[in-house]
């Protein structure tokens, strides 16, 4: 992998940007020696109201997640609880990118309004109108404060609506940024999302960097890359290995295996053959459905280490394939159930 994301608003509420710039930044703070991208930290306030992080926030080891509230949307910006403690915070398009220069990121996302896929296109216009006002702040205190050497992507909005989106592609292209990522909801199912990509990625400009939030499943990310997005990123190898989920070829069962399940009792075979993973090399599927049936931390260590080696041979593959000019074979037969090795 060459970058990670970090997320704005799990690290405002802790450990707290001050504390990651006083350590010299993310990369020294975690060790992490190569691009990171931050997100703006608005799609999670503006989940919170909607139930969205509900699963995150869970994570955090503490029962203070009903505390997690969304307070109010304003033009200044959106106040809202910490999840940690319960005080009051507020994040606004000039706080976002305050904490994202002290995070000390590659690559800064603007502050954004997600809009969830029930709003109206009345309200879903409104808000696209307050993103794009918030975009020229970010841009106006990064241009002012930023750190020299921080990229800034805005981010698309505009819901399912064709015009709206249109819009938003034309506002984000004019006004400068160094990349581009679509946000917000991209309808109810994976072939509205296809739609919904389908009127969006023509009206940006071909030369810059394209990034689609918070997408990552295989079938997703092989349409994806044919529509010509360019980054990716997406919870789905941690989330499936805390369910006992791996990655495999398997189209018809949503390219996963639940190694939960009674069948694996006694299955001497890897979770994939041919994969390069720890948990392949030296586990079988027995042996992986025990100890995750036992909620053993190894187990999600172990499922994580292959999902995230599945994803990665994934993508590689998908860059070598676009090189030789031979995406679409590529595509088709990862889509059929083959492996990323195997269908190259």
């Amino acid at each position: 992998y060459e970058m990670v994301l970090g997320n704005t608003y799990h690290l405002l509420v802790a450990p707290g940007p001050e504390r990651i710039a006083e350590a010299g930044g993310l990369h020294r703070f975690m060790g992490w020696e190569k691009a990171i991208i931050t997100d703006s930290g608005g799609f999670q306030v503006f989940s919170l109201a909607h139930g969205g992080v509900a699963e995150e926030i869970k994570g955090s080891g503490r029962k203070m997640y009903g505390l997690a509230k969304t307070l109010g949307i304003e033009e200044e910006g959106v106040r809202f609880r910490s999840y940690k403690d319960g005080s009051e915070l507020m994040l606004s398009p000039e706080e976002s990118m305050r904490v994202q220069a002290a995070l000390g990121s590659d690559i800064a996302l603007v502050f954004d309004e997600c809009t969830p896929f029930h709003a109206d296109r009345e309200y879903t216009a409104r808000s696209t109108e307050r993103t794009h006002r918030w975009l020229k702040r970010c841009l106006d205190w990064h241009e002012a404060n930023g750190p020299s050497g921080q990229a800034v992507f805005g981010i698309i909005q505009g819901g399912t609506h064709a015009d709206l989106r249109k819009e938003s592609c034309e506002a984000v292209s004019a006004s400068g940024v160094d990349g581009i990522s679509i946000g917000g909801t991209l309808g109810r199912d994976k072939e509205e999302m296809a739609e919904v990509l389908g009127f969006t990625v023509p009206n940006l400009p071909v030369e810059a960097p394209k990034h689609l939030l918070g997408i990552g499943e295989v079938d997703d990310l092989m349409r994806g890359v044919a529509l010509g997005l360019d980054v990716f990123d997406c919870a789905v190898p941690t989330r499936l290995a805390r369910h006992g989920m791996a990655l495999a070829p398997l189209p018809d069962n949503r390219f996963r295996i639940d190694v939960r399940k009674p069948r694996e009792i006694g299955n001497r075979d890897p979770l994939v053959p041919g994969c390069p993973c720890t948990a392949c090399a030296a586990y079988d599927r027995d042996y992986l459905n025990y100890i995750s049936k036992s909620e053993e931390l190894t187990a999600v260590r172990l499922l994580v280490d292959h999902n995230l080696t599945y994803m990665e041979r994934l993508m590689r593959g998908a860059r070598e394939a676009i090189s030789d000019g031979e995406y679409s074979t590529y595509s088709e037969k990862i889509l059929a159930g083959s492996t990323p090795w195997d269908a190259r």
